[in-house]
């Protein structure tokens, strides 16, 4: 398999099964979780950093305005991803979670049209049309559009857009995002510990979680920052089938949320899409 492939492949695996890691920790504020994350991936990016000494391009990014202004853009994107992703398990939602990730190759698609020029196959779109369609369908059901999905589908695709732009490479565009965070997040942290947050009442096994955050979060960003500047937007969005179809059986078959027959129409109408899109794509790479 394709060394970026295989990266990205691995993450989306990785963060397939993360509403298992944020259920375990469900009595921990998604706000205070999403600190966590932010501090204890710095420590963990900077730990491989250290260990491989590489601090030279950190010297040179603060001479160029423009990347500071990406990254800016991109850590913003990616803390509002985290924060709604993990409300959403911690609520008991996780099936509406998973639809924002299965909605999201057929985001970058769009995303791809806008921003970067390119021309979809008339398969393509009308796969897109399906998918939307099927949202439309569970917002009418609802009697809202389904905000949660939306939301991460919108927050992960502008994410992987500014990525797959970006000039740093992985570790490097990672250890930015974790810096900008540091000066909100780990003053925040303290704060919470000092005013009866998870931290001031957390034992030795809690503390092994909370600090888990890090690496979890750290590596599969690392893999998918790593896969998606080697592979095209069409095949992550392949890929990415896989850690939303994880989800979504956790959410059925693990933690028992309710999927009733109207909403399940809604999700056929978008796995259909995925599957027409699927093909197309397949077919398009077969004839290149």
């Amino acid at each position: 398999m394709h060394p970026g492939m295989f990266a990205a492949a691995l993450a989306y695996v990785i963060w397939g099964v993360f509403p298992l890691y944020f259920h375990h920790l469900a009595d921990v504020p998604p706000l205070e979780m999403v600190l966590h994350r932010s501090v204890w991936s710095l420590v963990f990016v900077m730990g491989v950093l250290a260990w491989q000494r590489r601090w030279r391009w950190l010297l040179d990014v603060v001479k160029q305005p423009r990347v500071l202004a990406t990254f800016a853009a991109s850590t913003t994107f990616l803390s509002a991803n985290w924060l709604l992703y993990v409300w959403a398990v911690q609520q008991g939602r996780v099936v509406e979670a998973s639809l924002g990730y299965f909605i999201n190759p057929l985001f970058n698609v769009l995303l791809g049209v806008l921003v970067l020029g390119e021309r979809p196959r008339p398969l393509q779109w009308l796969a897109v049309a399906i998918a939307a369609a099927g949202v439309l369908w569970l917002g009418w059901q609802a009697g809202a559009p389904p905000w949660i999905s939306l939301g991460l589908a919108a927050s992960f695709g502008l994410y992987g857009l500014l990525r797959k732009t970006a000039t740093l490479g992985a570790l490097e565009g990672l250890a930015l995002e974790t810096l900008m965070l540091a000066p909100l997040a780990v003053p925040a942290l303290l704060w919470a510990g000092l005013h009866g947050g998870s931290v001031a009442t957390a034992d030795a096994p809690r503390w092994l979680w909370l600090v888990a955050a890090g690496p979890l979060t750290a590596v599969p960003l690392l893999l998918f920052a790593f896969g998606a500047r080697r592979v095209t937007l069409a095949t992550l969005g392949l890929l990415q089938y896989l850690g939303p179809s994880i989800q979504f059986g956790l959410g059925v078959w693990v933690f028992h949320e309710a999927l009733s027959t109207t909403r399940l129409v809604g999700f056929g109408l978008i796995w259909a899409a995925l599957a027409l899109y699927s093909f197309e794509s397949l077919r398009a790479m077969r004839q290149r």
